[in-house]
């Protein structure tokens, strides 16, 4: 569906793309994590033809990326991004105009999408009386009315209470069994362990890591890990690796890679007369894949 090959782009001195690559299929939803500056939000404009590339290739639906393919792209922002004086009927039937839908099929749309985002009790409501969660889900809509084969979601539960993200994320796994192929930039990790069928790690401007999320925990030389505090620090790291254990300081914490699964107490036993203030096991997550791939590049 979108194809990304070798794309480069930069601005004065500055690269922001190095030979940028990736790809994804339909029923996917691809998420790009990296801090800012990564580049997400140039790759974004380059796909929907905001911005030219200085070099590479992008292809949608084996379509290069121009002035014909922005109807194969829905695109929502991180910022809302619709009339809050309009309703969220009277917004979906403005879009789908602009996008050229017109008579029967123009309602048809506009009462498909309310009933997918179950709107149908604020479609006559001004979407400046709604809650955040339910702006996004105006929004999305708004993005999917003329029927994009890719949807470009950026931050989208940014700012949402746990209730109305929880929601949310049902929602975008029900457009992805719909056929709908997703990219999905965010900040939050468990946000792409929870939907993101495949993660692309995007730093200096080009892909780090790639893969599943099983396929990514195996980057990190551990199956479990153990988070520790000790005011003997230096102790407890070199008893650690005279049982091949490697340690990593990351936010603060000490983490312990461990090559085989332990039950709580055998680790406490391992450390005895070490005095430890906390200790927790932990599977390895997104969060440590991400670590451990951006402090290697």
């Amino acid at each position: 569906m979108l194809q990304i090959s070798n794309l480069k782009k930069s601005f004065g001195d500055k690269i922001v793309l190095d030979a940028l690559s990736f790809s994804i299929d339909q029923n996917d939803i691809y998420g790009l994590l990296g801090p800012n500056g990564a580049g997400k939000t140039t790759t974004i404009n380059i796909v929907c033809n905001l911005l030219e590339a200085d070099a590479g290739m992008v292809s949608i639906e084996g379509n290069p990326v121009s002035e014909n393919t922005r109807n194969l792209v829905g695109f929502v922002p991180q910022e809302i991004s619709m009339y809050l004086d309009l309703t969220c009927r009277e917004n979906l039937v403005f879009f789908a105009s602009i996008y050229g839908l017109q008579g029967s099929r123009k309602v048809e749309r506009t009462n498909e999408l309310l009933r997918m985002f179950n709107l149908g009790q604020y479609e006559n409501t001004k979407v400046a009386h709604l809650s955040g969660g339910w702006r996004r889900r105006v929004n999305i809509a708004i993005a999917l009315v003329h029927s994009p084969s890719l949807l470009i979601l950026d931050e989208p539960t940014a700012g949402l209470d746990i209730e109305a993200r929880y929601e949310l994320w049902e929602l975008i796994k029900g457009l992805k069994e719909r056929g709908v192929g997703i990219l999905l930039t965010t900040h939050q990790l468990e946000e792409a362990e929870r939907l993101c069928t495949r993660i692309g790690i995007l730093q200096n401007g080009r892909i780090v890591a790639e893969g599943s999320l099983d396929a990514l925990r195996a980057l990190v030389p551990a199956k479990q890990l153990a988070v520790i505090e000790t005011v003997e620090e230096q102790n407890l790291c070199e008893r650690a690796q005279s049982f091949g254990w490697k340690y990593r300081r990351h936010g603060g914490r000490l983490i312990l890679f461990m090559p085989e699964q332990h039950f709580l107490k055998d680790v406490v036993n391992r450390f005895d007369g070490i005095p430890l203030s906390s200790i927790s096991l932990q599977d390895v997550g997104l969060e440590h894949v991400y670590l451990e791939v951006t402090a290697k590049n």
